[in-house]
């Protein structure tokens, strides 16, 4: 398979949240194609289980764990100097660390600070402190950052992940056209948007089998390689319960509430609730 020209054996790639869930798998997937990885998490066990299991697929020489809070500008910088001492370059930058919901418009102010630090703050962190380092190294390379289908459609009742997700697509797409846009630089961007997946937040909420409905981590990272190969920068994800129409409709009906001037979020509004199902029936 051919992959984008930044996935090649021995060079590197620098992997956030890669304890667990999506972040994990990328780990796993990239070893396996011969990268050296370094995986960044909070400080604990499961980072140090998931870099023995990525050192036991591409050898313990080509694999680094460094914990790391994304939130604090210290830790990801501090983290960039240990790859660089190790490996002396970043070809794939994945800023994946995320947390989940649970801040309502009028919700705790604590729980908004928390998520906006990891999931926004720690994508702004890594984009400003890895990229310049990357576009100077002249070789090529790949930043993807993870967003959340609900930084788009921005469904109601968990505000906070919401902003947070959304500001993550507004710093992504601007990372994309300042990339472009600089001389000689062989760096790409793009914005990965999962859909449906059994991961450790689903866990959290109670669920110990996967949904039928879900899809694995590993099958969000198939996904996600063709699509850099393609030089795709939305990587919009299906799962096992959302085709991609469906997302398409979706995206499109939300766009439409500014164009066709209808109520905010009328997706979930008691008069456009007809219309909307008539058109997700392509009535």
């Amino acid at each position: 398979m051919v992959q984008h020209p930044a996935i090649a054996p021995k060079r590197v790639a620098v992997i956030t949240g890669a304890a667990s869930g999506i972040g994990l798998a990328a780990a796993r997937r990239l070893a396996e194609l011969g990268m050296r990885v370094c995986l960044a998490d909070l400080p604990g066990e499961a980072l140090e289980r998931a870099a023995g299991e990525v050192a036991g697929i591409g050898g313990s020489q080509n694999v680094l764990a460094v914990p790391t809070d994304v939130g604090r500008r210290q830790d990801v910088e501090s983290l960039r100097d240990k790859v660089m001492a190790s490996f002396g370059e970043v070809a794939v930058l994945m800023n994946n660390a995320g947390t989940e919901g649970g801040g309502g418009l009028f919700g705790d102010p604590q729980r908004w600070q928390a998520i906006l630090q990891t999931n926004l703050w720690g994508v702004v962190n890594g984009v400003q402190v890895f990229a310049p380092v990357m576009a100077e190294q002249g070789t090529p390379g790949a930043i993807v950052n993870t967003g959340s289908k609900q930084g788009i459609t921005t469904p109601p009742g968990d505000t906070a992940y919401n902003v947070s997700k959304s500001g993550v697509k507004v710093v992504t797409e601007a990372l994309a056209h300042e990339l472009r846009n600089k001389p000689e630089c062989k760096v790409t961007a793009h914005l990965l948007i999962p859909g449906f997946v059994f991961t450790g937040f689903t866990r959290a909420r109670g669920v110990t089998e996967k949904p039928a409905g879900a899809w694995t981590p590993e099958q969000v990272i198939d996904f996600l390689l063709p699509a850099l190969e393609r030089g795709d920068f939305y990587v919009l994800c299906p799962d096992n319960e959302t085709t991609r129409a469906m997302d398409e409709k979706r995206i499109r009906w939300a766009a439409e509430d500014i164009t066709e001037n209808r109520p905010a979020l009328s997706r979930w509004h008691p008069d456009f609730k007809d219309a909307f199902g008539r058109m997700m029936e392509g009535k």
